[in-house]
């Protein structure tokens, strides 16, 4: 075993164990850490270590470290920046630039090809060695498909969470979706058996159509969606980089980037069941959009509101409070002053919990991270199917900027789009307070019936702003 070799088991080795580490937020830093660590070793291992089959290595030392430079003052500057509220459109793009990166790894290597054709051709045809030829032919086409597909999805995933593209769809999208799905793959074969540099129109045209697919494949999917899109996503990114891993023959980069693709697939799963559908529904089912949202749209009647004061006399005196965060908690960067809320209730004697539903918010973990930066302890956090064994025994349920994922029209009404979703049962609970800046409705475009429901109490206003007046008046009782 060879240094660079060594080196690239380590930095897998990371990789898995950061990975593991990722599943719980009391670990989940230090596992960031450590992975990075590996893949940092990886860098300067390829950068410094590796030589080809004629002793060669790797020059441009100023183009490279000038390359990570730049993109390391972009991504720290980016991360930095961000807020909580626009994480998931800057998970969605960053993933978008692993597949953009995938599909130039594929343009370059095909471009290879293209320059030594005749050669490869004469050495390779009619030896054992041609299905080693074909295979390096079909992986370049796979990474550039579903790294351009991947590309082009994200960017408007991305354009989707942070409002500036809508949902759009148009009769019989699906079948041209399929369709131009169905050139890519005829045009990739022909490409494979017929392969000759002269063709490398038809490689670009494969290109240009898979960029086109991505758009197509995101446009008509609901807003509400976006979680498992973005999941989707990624699991293509990291296909397509273990792709790269089969070209170049690297193994650290074959095993990033299957774990990658495993993880975000798992992922999508998991979180298709959170919501009781499957993800050929989530692809086709344009939940979120218009028209399936006017279908769970029906008069409700008037709702009930709640003064600060009342709220704050009776989570005072309550025994058991829940707080379930949505996304209205995060786009108010309230997650601080919920905290402190918490440990004024606490001081007064109430226990309070967190009550968290997998896909709220727009992004997997969104609700757990935006309350891990607000310090919240994590045994503070109850998933779905804890939460809804509490619900029956707490006094009061606080709901902040939730709103499908406590939809009771889940559970009660099958001509809803969300029938059959999981959600968080807060209706069992003795009483419940939603906090809401308006009646406007959620990210899936329906009523909710909670808000009717003579449990409920509206406390109308922005998250930051209420939570801080009820803090206050807390104080005074």
């Amino acid at each position: 075993m060879n240094l660079l070799t060594f080196c690239y088991l380590i930095s897998s080795i990371t990789f898995i164990i950061g990975l593991k580490l990722l599943s719980g937020p009391a670990t989940a830093r230090r596992g960031n850490l450590i992975a990075a660590a590996g893949m940092l070793l990886a860098i300067l291992g390829t950068v410094f270590l590796y030589q080809d089959e004629r002793g060669t290595r790797l020059g441009n030392y100023g183009w490279i470290f000038g390359g990570i430079f730049i993109g390391a003052v972009i991504g720290t500057l980016a991360a930095k920046k961000v807020k909580m509220t626009a994480m998931p459109e800057m998970v969605s793009m960053f993933n978008g630039m692993g597949g953009l990166c995938a599909a130039l790894i594929s343009i370059v290597e095909f471009d290879y090809l293209g320059e030594l054709h005749h050669t490869i051709r004469d050495t390779y045809y009619g030896s054992t060695a041609l299905p080693a030829f074909t295979g390096h032919l079909v992986i370049i086409l796979l990474g550039l498909i579903i790294g351009s597909v991947s590309f082009s999805g994200s960017v408007v995933a991305w354009g989707k969470l942070n409002g500036t593209i809508k949902d759009r769809s148009f009769k019989g999208q699906h079948i041209v979706n399929l369709l131009v799905l169905l050139v890519i793959l005829l045009a990739s074969v022909f490409l494979v058996v017929r392969f000759d540099a002269s063709a490398s129109w038809i490689f670009y045209g494969v290109l240009a159509l898979a960029l086109v697919y991505g758009l197509l494949f995101v446009l008509p999917i609901g807003g509400a969606d976006m979680p498992v899109v973005i999941s989707l996503l990624n699991s293509f990114t990291g296909v397509a980089a273990a792709c790269g891993g089969f070209l170049y023959n690297n193994k650290v980069m074959l095993t990033g980037g299957i774990l990658v693709g495993a993880a975000g697939t798992l992922l999508t799963i998991l979180m298709c069941r959170a919501m009781n559908r499957s993800l050929l529904n989530v692809l086709v089912g344009s939940f979120g959009g218009g028209t399936a949202a006017a279908a769970g749209n029906k008069a409700q009647g008037a709702v009930k509101e709640i003064s600060l004061t009342d709220a704050a006399v009776v989570m005072g005196y309550a025994q058991k409070v829940v707080i379930v965060p949505g996304y209205g908690l995060a786009v108010a960067q309230a997650q601080h002053t919920c905290h402190e809320l918490e440990k004024l209730l606490e001081s007064r004697g109430v226990e309070v919990q967190y009550a968290i539903h997998p896909v709220a918010g727009r992004m997997p973990g969104h609700m757990n991270v935006l309350l891990a930066e607000a310090d919240v302890p994590y045994e503070k956090l109850l998933e779905m199917e804890q939460a809804n064994e509490v619900f029956p025994h707490a006094d009061v349920v606080l709901v902040l900027g939730a709103n499908d994922v406590v939809n009771p029209a889940a559970k009660t009404d099958p001509a809803s789009p969300i029938y059959g979703m999981p959600v968080l049962e807060v209706e069992l609970a003795k009483m419940v307070i939603v906090n809401k800046r308006s009646m406007k409705p959620g990210y899936a475009g329906i009523e909710n019936e909670l808000f009717f429901s003579p449990k409920t109490s509206m406390l109308f206003g922005d998250a930051k702003k209420v939570l801080q007046e009820l803090a206050a008046a807390l104080k005074n009782i």
